[in-house]
């Protein structure tokens, strides 16, 4: 029987787990610092979590170095599957990755920029490493469309259009990220993860909007994702995912319970 996911996220900045609201920015003030990622990882690997997403934010060379150094000591103490992503333009940088503990890594903006990225690393690694990361909004026409720069940058690319292009160059999975929704607590985009679980054969992981247990259960059986992800209610301790696999269960969603 298929198992949906629950998944943490942690938005690494300088070596530190941040958090902030719709896509917020450190040099303009806009994020907040949680705590210590390895620490965090270690709760969740602890709670039961079904995989553990990292996002250099800093996205640099000295933020590389930092996260290189989380992930071989998470790896070292979790046995979830990692995914990180965050300043990865080549395949050498998915190949650093992958060697430091990672299952998979996930490319946003250097996709957009270098479609052909995405073709490298699932002829090299295999799709199943391969995570496309899509920020999405909806514009004043009502059409979903790409940002990239951490969604300070509008592409045009319509959405569906990017996702069902990236699935067919390789990528092995989505993860979906609602700009306006995120870290808001005002529930997934139901509307639209449906819609690209529909359309494409991959996994989709849906992100940003959550604030309550009925918000994981509307987008896994509503909306027909794969795995829901959440940064800000896992890590103040709102929710906590041993509780929250037990409401899905009863609510008939089938989750692996700690």
């Amino acid at each position: 029987m298929f198992t949906h996911r629950i998944i943490p996220c942690l938005d690494v900045h300088d070596g530190r787990v941040t958090r902030g609201q719709q896509f917020g920015r450190a040099e303009e003030g806009g994020l907040r610092n949680v705590g210590d990622p390895v620490e965090l990882a270690v709760r969740y690997n602890e709670d039961g979590a079904d995989e553990l997403v990292f996002y250099d934010i800093t996205a640099s060379a000295q933020g590389r170095k930092y996260m290189l150094e989380v992930i071989e000591r998470t790896a070292e103490k979790c046995f979830m599957p990692l995914t990180v992503g965050g300043g990865i333009r080549t395949v050498e940088d998915m190949r650093q990755l992958l060697r430091a503990g990672a299952d998979k890594v996930s490319i946003n903006s250097s996709a957009v920029l270098n479609p052909r990225l995405i073709n490298e690393g699932a002829e090299i690694f295999g799709s199943q490493c391969i995570v496309l990361s899509v920020d999405v909004k909806k514009n004043a026409r009502g059409i979903y469309t790409v940002y990239v720069q951490g969604g300070r940058k509008e592409t045009g690319l319509e959405a569906l259009a990017w996702i069902e292009e990236g699935v067919k160059r390789g990528a092995g999975e989505i993860v979906l990220n609602s700009i306006e929704r995120d870290g808001m607590k005002t529930g997934y985009d139901i509307e639209l993860t449906r819609e690209v679980s529909t359309r494409v054969s991959v996994p989709v992981v849906a992100s940003g909007g959550a604030g309550k247990m009925e918000d994981f259960l509307a987008v896994l059986t509503e909306g027909k994702a794969d795995a829901a992800l959440a940064a800000g209610v896992f890590h103040s301790g709102e929710i906590r995912i041993p509780e929250l696999k037990a409401f899905l269960r009863r609510q008939g969603v089938n989750v692996r319970m700690p």
